[in-house]
């Protein structure tokens, strides 16, 4: 299993928006996320940041991602989600969420 954590900002004047959309993920999105073996995902806020979580269970991370960035759902999903985040300063170029480095864990 790997563990992999994200960063992306939120803009202040869309964050009600985002919150609401994320009542309501549709399950077409969660069900391609689960195909490509995400699992215990989580988004958390800290001002205006967020925090994305997530485990992948599967053997190449790069491919499954390319599958769901392929699903026609997940797609729409982010054309509603994009216009409410904006890369921070450390993402890599053409990184929209930047991957955190693991510095400890407990388990």
């Amino acid at each position: 299993m790997r563990r992999v954590a994200q960063v992306i900002a939120v803009r202040p004047e869309k964050l009600d928006e985002y919150r609401e959309l994320h009542r309501a993920v549709p399950e077409p999105v969660l069900e391609r996320l689960r195909r490509c073996h995400i699992a215990n995902y989580s988004i958390h806020l800290l001002g205006d940041r967020l925090f994305a979580y997530f485990e992948y269970h599967g053997e190449d991370l790069a491919a499954d991602l390319a599958l769901t960035a392929a699903d026609e759902a997940t797609q729409e999903w982010w054309r509603r989600t994009a216009p409410c985040q904006a890369p921070v300063p450390q993402a890599a170029p053409g990184e929209w969420w930047a991957t955190a480095e693991q510095v400890f864990l407990m388990e």
